[in-house]
């Protein structure tokens, strides 16, 4: 019963909690889902005042009443452009390494033919990322720069595996997941990406934050299937209702993870930090 009266007051709140910000991301773009991270570093800056949606105050107060001053047992994290963003924009990256192999694209020539490529159905396999995803990113790197040599795109390939080509989005981020562990909050990385992404965690030294990783190419589902969020709560031991995922993305994070029972804030709106989350939940930092 009390479950299903929290769905209730969920459902009636889910149009609010999307928050008030508009969201100017296009789907896996690497330069946009930086943009995102950059528009909302520079409103927590300039001390910008953020709307606090209708019933929120009142939403949280019942999560209390059912659940203890902890709201939720555990946080899902999506990683690329939540808690991690990439250091140079990916045009940038795509052109500086490729004018050895002979890409005469410009930046905005790259960004625009990435976004068509990537926008566009693949139809070698139901998933993007499968296995280490080289097919699927040779596609879209050879479709962004008109070039096709094989050398090129490894070495393209190779750098986003390193902690160079990545960065925390949030700088604390690693004090407040370790009281949210303290709190015994548990913690998961829910991801679209290929196996590089726990190598890539433990270059970053951020692998031990997070008590399990599910990653589309090991579940077999990609965001915004709601089978991955299951996945994550599985290795969790939590039931979805007991948890929020953050994510930067409002079809694949937050439509998603509601689908799945969870409740979710959009990363850059409803929440601009990791602090924010973990005292929202009810865990000071």
């Amino acid at each position: 019963m009390a479950v299903a009266r929290l769905r209730s007051a969920a459902a009636r709140l889910r149009p609010a909690l999307a928050g008030a910000i508009g969201e100017r991301r296009l789907l896996g773009t690497a330069a946009a889902a930086a943009e995102v991270t950059a528009d909302a570093a520079a409103a927590v800056a300039a001390g910008v005042a953020r709307w606090e949606p209708m019933g929120a105050r009142e939403y949280y107060d019942y999560r209390r009443a059912i659940y203890g001053d902890i709201t939720h047992k555990a946080i899902l994290v999506d990683a690329a452009g939540t808690l991690l963003a990439p250091t140079e924009p990916m045009a940038q990256v795509y052109r500086t390494i490729g004018q050895k192999y002979g890409v005469e694209y410009s930046e905005d020539e790259i960004l625009m033919r990435y976004r068509r490529a990537y926008a566009q159905p693949w139809g070698r396999s139901r998933l993007r990322y499968v296995n280490d995803g080289r097919p699927f990113w040779q596609h879209i790197v050879s479709s962004s720069t008109g070039c096709s040599d094989l050398q090129y795109f490894e070495e393209v390939y190779q750098y986003y595996t390193t902690e160079k080509a990545w960065h925390l989005c949030d700088p604390d981020a690693g004090r407040v997941f370790q009281a949210l562990r303290r709190a015994g909050v548990k913690t998961a990385v829910v991801s679209n990406f290929d196996t590089r992404l726990r190598p890539l965690l433990q270059a970053l030294k951020c692998d031990q934050w997070f008590d399990a990783v599910a990653v589309s190419a090991e579940v077999a589902a990609e965001k915004p299937n709601p089978t991955i969020f299951l996945k994550a709560c599985d290795l969790l031991g939590v039931k979805p209702e007991e948890t929020v995922h953050i994510g930067d993305d409002r079809r694949n994070d937050v439509w998603g993870a509601r689908d799945a029972g969870c409740d979710a804030w959009l990363w850059g709106s409803d929440v601009y930090s990791f602090k924010e989350v973990a005292e929202r939940i009810g865990v000071e930092v």
